[in-house]
Formats: structure tokens, sequence, C-alpha cells
């Protein structure tokens, strides 16, 4: 218990403003996810779920005790639903870890003009339906913190599914993700946020450059082999 209380008390100033030592950890695991999912390793979905769950602590304010005087309930929110996608994606890129791929879980391509349509239809509708949810909650800054959470989602399930544009839906993410965490406070989280985005660019490019190398995949008949993390 004592690490335990030290974890959810353990605070640093950083300019001049308390941020709790949670909330650095929480997303160094965040980073460290993301660098993992740009090798394509299985472990980049084990590691981020660890991150989902400090995080979560962070962003609900009322529960558990935070300096911030602001409770966004997007960003605790979205760490569930990543909790919960993060559990199909590492599964999928564990069944789909193919022997001719090396040490990588996933072959990355780009998604189908009908998978992009589907994406496109799901942020607009994810978005208004989460917006008024949000704002009864008391979420601050509600709309952003509505396409945050939609958005977020859809990254993590295009990452599952190997698409690369899930790269670039990242990047519009971070966009709105970093002012709003500037406003409220959370100094780390918009500084992962900006490294995130660089991040993402890099990511993306990677991506790209191995989908030209290995060619088109064919989504629709994934030849899978059982393969242990």
């Amino acid at each position: 218990m004592g690490t335990l209380g030290w974890l959810l008390d353990a605070q640093v100033h950083i300019a001049g403003s308390p941020v709790l030592v949670r909330e650095i950890v929480g997303n160094a695991f965040g980073l460290v996810s993301a660098l993992l999912g740009l090798r394509r390793l299985v472990w980049a979905w084990p590691v981020g779920m660890i991150g989902n769950a400090l995080l979560l602590t962070v962003f609900l304010g009322g529960v558990f005790a935070t300096p911030q005087a602001h409770d966004l309930y997007g960003q605790a929110g979205r760490q569930v639903f990543f909790f919960a996608v993060s559990v199909y994606g590492w599964w999928r890129w564990r069944r789909n870890r193919r022997t001719d791929a090396g040490h990588a879980a996933v072959l990355p391509r780009w998604a189908t003009w009908r998978e992009r349509l589907a994406m496109l239809l799901a942020a607009a509708v994810g978005t208004a339906a989460a917006y008024p949810v949000l704002a009864a909650l008391g979420s601050w800054g509600p709309l952003p913190d509505a396409w945050i959470l939609t958005g977020s989602l859809l990254a993590t399930y295009g990452m599952a599914r190997g698409w690369v544009e899930f790269w670039l839906v990242w990047i519009a993410v971070d966009a709105v993700g970093v002012p709003l965490l500037l406003r409220g406070g959370f100094y780390p989280s918009a500084a992962m946020y900006l490294i995130y985005g660089a991040l993402c660019a890099w990511g993306f490019a990677a991506w790209w450059r191995t989908s030209r190398v290995t060619g088109p995949a064919k989504p629709r008949t994934p030849i899978y082999t059982e393969a242990v993390a």
C-alpha cells in the first residue's frame, strides 16, 4: 500500500504548478506503447493498457484527488475504451503475426475507400453523439473532448487493423488535444501530445514505406498463424 499510496499522491511542480507523478508515468507508458506500435510489436498493447489505467485516475478528479480543477470525462472515458480496444488489438496482432514478417505483428496497408468512408462517418456520428453526453456530465471543453474521445478510438481501431491512415487520425487528435490540455493545466499530457504528434508523422512515413515494400494486403482473405507474444 506504501508504493500504491505514493503513486496516487506524489506530485512534482512544473512551472509553479503541481503535477501528478502518475500523469507523467501514465504518459510515459503511452509513449513507449507508441514506439512499440511504430515497430509493429505486440507488446505495444499491454504496455499501453497500463498507461490507460493510470491516466484514468488522472482525468477523474472527482473520484481521485488531482490538483486540476477540471474533469475531462471524454479523456477519462477514452482510457476505458482504449483498454477494451487494446484487448482486441492485442488478440488480433498476436493472431495476425506472420512468419514472413519477422518480428512484426501486422503488415501495414492503406484502408480501402469503403473503410475510409466508414471512418469519416464514425468520426462525425461519434463526435455528435459524445458531445451532448459530455456536456451533460459537465466535462470541461465538451466539443473538443468529444472529438478526442472519438478520434482516439478510431485511431486505435485503425492501428489494430494495420491501416496506414491511423497515424493521420492521431495527428488530428493531437492538434485538438494540445490546446485543450494546456488550458486545463494537464501539462505532462499536453507535452505528450506534442511529442506524440511528431512521432505520428514519423510512424506514418515508416508505415507508408513498409506498405509500398510489402505491396497491397488482402484484408478480406488474411492468412493467420498463431504466434506467442
